[in-house]
């Protein structure tokens, strides 16, 4: 039941255009350094706009669009592929237009624009979004199913309210976003200078020393012919391990669990035929876990610190070195085994430096982790605070 004052509206009668553009013929051709923004999927993001990634078409070719051009508060939403969905306001007096990816829609002035797209990225309007893309085949939205989206309105006054008070914690995320880029790109640079012996920690002026994995590292291959209850893990290019049934939200692997292979904490593994993608984890969740017997399995001797060899090995340099060794090897599946991989060269300086540099590296990671967390919590107050305002459960003051 609506709050009194609120109504119950479908999309099509609070707007005066439902329609999206068109791609110019040409392809990347048409596309300047500079002209007219001509917006695309990537560009509308969850609530927002990003336009690192702007494209650009002259003034010609902007007249011949004008069917497509965008208006200060038009509403942009993705309809087609996976990012569907996603909408931002576009909130410049800049002349624009969007491609047939991108629709437009544009108020009569019965709703407000910020509000729209709070509602269309919320729950509510997700849910709604989810039903016309039965059997997940995400075949894309037409305008027909825009139009009859059903959204709860308050009185002018309070959407704009609503809105101003949604945008608050809009900052706040993007603010630590920034930060969150920022600490991430400090790490990376950190370790192209760390763990290149660019630059030295102090205390520290001994020389490198170039050798191979196989000459610092065995390779592990315990089964789990006990079939122990063990908890699967998987490996990510980006997290590393992850608890395999958390992460994917369903079973993703093997009944029989006796094939797979023990991996023991501090011990580093890597999915043979994804390891050029940089897929490579060091084991750092459990005492001991299982992954699938495609995982090449290794531990490091006493000269050899893992957290430091972890590091290593997830630069884009080795990524690059995975992938020319993966197209070399003689395994005709597209696999990176041990027997080729141990021949890989590294350079290591003295136990002592590696792990002083592995420990200013994980102070780092706990940085970003505890940004992380922050940027998450904001995330759930927003949404929380949406379920909320969206449905007037919680009503604003409006002045």
């Amino acid at each position: 039941m609506l709050p009194e004052g609120w109504r119950k509206e479908n999309i099509n009668s609070v707007t005066e255009k439902v329609g999206s553009g068109i791609t110019p013929k040409g392809g990347n051709a048409v596309y300047k350094k500079q002209g007219i923004q001509f917006l695309r999927s990537q560009n509308v993001q969850w609530g927002k706009l990003s336009l690192d990634d702007v494209a650009f078409i002259d003034d010609t070719q902007h007249n011949r669009m004008k069917s497509t051009a965008v208006k200060y508060g038009d509403v942009l939403l993705n309809i087609t592929g996976a990012s569907i969905g996603r909408s931002g306001a576009y909130n410049s007096h800049k002349e624009a237009n969007v491609n047939q990816h991108v629709c437009i829609i544009r108020s009569n002035g019965k709703i407000d624009h910020n509000y729209l797209v709070n509602f269309l990225i919320s729950p509510y309007g997700q849910k709604q979004i989810d039903q016309f893309q039965a059997g997940g085949n995400r075949q894309g939205l037409n305008f027909e199913q825009i139009k009859s989206l059903k959204i709860s309105l308050p009185p002018l006054p309070e959407q704009k309210k609503i809105a101003a008070i949604l945008s608050t914690w809009d900052r706040a995320i993007e603010g630590t976003e920034q930060l969150l880029a920022n600490s991430q790109q400090q790490k990376k640079a950190l370790m192209q200078q760390l763990l290149t012996g660019k630059k030295r920690l102090p205390g520290f002026t001994g020389e490198w020393k170039k050798t191979t994995i196989g000459n610092i590292a065995k390779e592990i291959s315990i089964r789990n012919k006990n079939r122990k209850n063990y908890p699967v893990i998987s490996c990510t290019k980006t997290k590393g391990f992850v608890d395999s049934l958390s992460f994917f939200n369903k079973k993703v692997y093997s009944d029989d669990l006796s094939g797979y292979k023990i991996i023991s904490r501090n011990q580093i593994g890597f999915p043979s035929n994804h390891i050029e993608e940089g897929s490579i984890g060091l084991q750092n969740l459990h005492d001991d876990a299982i992954v699938s017997p495609i995982y090449t399995v290794f531990s490091m001797g006493k000269n050899a610190d893992p957290l430091f060899v972890f590091a290593v090995l997830k630069t884009d340099h080795y990524r690059q070195i995975f992938a020319a060794a993966t197209n070399s090897s003689v395994d005709r599946r597209g696999s990176l085994r041990w027997s080729a991989f141990s021949q890989i060269k590294i350079n290591l300086p003295s136990p002592p430096e590696q792990k002083a540099i592995a420990a200013v590296l994980t102070t780092a990671d706990e940085e970003i982790t505890a940004i992380e967390s922050d940027l998450s919590r904001l995330r759930q107050e927003k949404k929380a605070l949406m379920q909320q305002l969206l449905t007037g459960k919680r009503r604003v003051k409006v002045d």
